[in-house]
């Protein structure tokens, strides 16, 4: 009879508890275990194939966001939201700390109930109290943006090093990014680097990819870019989006990997489709100029467009110059400087200097010269060429503001320095005629040759005339 039932015990399926536990383990990393969401989705599945409510309301968050290798599907994440709350999640979040934090995420989300971020600290709170890590890293969260709280960035600190201490991994991410920029803690870009080496280590997307910026940009740590490539892949094969993005970035710069064009793309692709902005900017780039895919400008302005929507400057600029230019878009000037300007709000150099060039000849805007020169100059305080010469011919004809040949001299300079090939031919009309600068010139036909072999016609005309002069 004891060998029957030590058999059925042996035998007996796991419980939906158990389920649901081994999938929180390997969604996060809790006990040392390695990060793998693929096998907590099943988990979970399982979990709440057997009506386990704290499952189903996590399945209905991971199907809304795409966890896991999980399709996206807003329908059928309110569907198992609702059967989470008809199983009795609320009933069980009187006393238990699982129900209490997996239905907090449910008002944090607005999941089968109105969003409540109110309701979502409460139950955060009972939850973070008793030494829920989980909780104590999403309201970690909750406090370092001020959602449903005031923000509080210590508060936030407190809270991740709790969870961190307990092994949780989005937490040790969560505060190495605090340690990273000095928010709520002394900046330590070391302890932000071993925080993020913990998580990692066990699979964690999100730690893999901060890791990665670390090495990418040396801060913290030796700069080796080829590492950064290495960490950026593991998290980008983990579905993350950001490194998706930052691994797109060095393949099309060849930075740390040989360049490809085709699979900056394909990263870019995937980014994108997770609604990532930068990627869909990056993305809709190459399409317009034909880089790595077939040349689209259709495709590119849609890509600027989602972007655009979710407040991108980079986007509001690449798609304010189609409406400028009227390329695949109906030129509507009004429309450009509307983009321009969102785009200037957020200190973009070339929006800045393109919307100078709208206020400098009053299209899609009233023609105002000294806005121009002031835009032209908040470029020009970032180093951009086309703005440094743009407020040069306003110094040199005293448009906007008082006429100074030297300091047009001086920005023709600085942007001839950078290449910039209207510069180069107007620096050279300066010295050949003495303004600004002593007449040479040696010098100015040196400049015209520059421009000149850069395709300048204007350049190759006063090269021809400065020519016969000469001899």
């Amino acid at each position: 009879m004891l060998l029957v039932t030590i058999t059925l015990l042996l035998t007996r399926p796991p419980s939906a508890e158990n389920d649901y536990a081994e999938a929180m383990k390997l969604a996060d990393g809790l006990g040392g275990t390695r990060i793998n969401l693929a096998k907590a989705a099943e988990y979970f599945q399982r979990a709440a194939a057997k009506n386990a409510p704290e499952a189903e309301a996590r399945l209905a968050y991971w199907i809304k966001n795409g966890v896991g290798g999980l399709v996206k599907d807003n329908v059928k994440a309110e569907q198992w939201a609702k059967k989470a709350l008809a199983d009795g999640l609320t009933a069980k979040a009187t006393n238990s700390v699982e129900a209490q934090t997996e239905l907090a995420m449910l008002y944090r989300s607005g999941l089968g109930v109105s969003r409540d971020l109110g309701k979502a600290v409460d139950l955060y709170e009972k939850a973070a109290d008793q030494g829920h890590a989980v909780a104590q890293n999403d309201l970690g969260v909750l406090y370092q943006f001020g959602e449903g709280v005031p923000k509080n960035l210590d508060r936030a600190a407190e809270l991740y090093q709790k969870a961190a201490d307990q092994g949780y991994l989005a937490a040790q991410n969560n505060l190495g990014v605090l340690y990273e920029h000095g928010q709520g803690v002394t900046k330590d870009l070391g302890k932000a680097a071993e925080l993020y080496q913990k998580a990692a280590n066990q699979g964690d997307a999100a730690a893999q990819n901060r890791l990665g910026v670390l090495y990418q940009f040396g801060k913290g740590m030796p700069k080796d870019v080829g590492k950064a490539a290495e960490l950026y892949q593991k998290a980008a094969g983990q579905g993350d989006a950001a490194a998706q993005y930052n691994l797109g970035k060095l393949y099309e710069h060849g930075q740390g990997v040989p360049k490809d064009l085709g699979k900056a793309a394909k990263l870019y692709q995937k980014a994108a489709d997770s609604g990532h902005a930068d990627a869909q900017n990056n993305l809709g780039e190459l399409y317009e100029h034909g880089q790595g895919v077939t040349k689209d400008l259709g495709k590119a302005a849609e890509l600027y467009q989602n972007a655009v929507d979710q407040g991108d400057a980079a986007a509001q600029y690449n798609l304010g110059v189609l409406y400028q230019y009227g390329q695949v878009v109906p030129k509507n000037l009004r429309k450009a400087a509307e983009l321009y300007q969102n785009a200037v709000d957020q200190g973009h150099a070339a929006a800045q200097n393109n919307l100078g060039v709208l206020y400098q000849f009053g299209e899609g805007v009233t023609k105002d010269l000294g806005k121009a020169a002031e835009l032209y100059q908040n470029a020009v305080d970032q180093g951009h060429a086309a703005a440094q010469n743009d407020l040069g011919v306003l110094y040199q004809f005293g448009e906007g503001v008082s006429q100074d040949l030297g300091k047009a001299a001086e920005l023709y300079q600085k942007a001839a320095d950078q290449g910039y090939v209207a510069a180069r031919n107007n620096l050279g009309l300066l010295y050949e005629y003495g303004q600004g600068v002593p007449k040479d010139l040696g010098k100015a036909a040196e400049l015209y040759e520059k421009a000149a072999n850069q395709g300048n016609q204007t350049a190759v005309a006063n090269l021809k005339r400065l020519s016969g002069q000469r001899k």
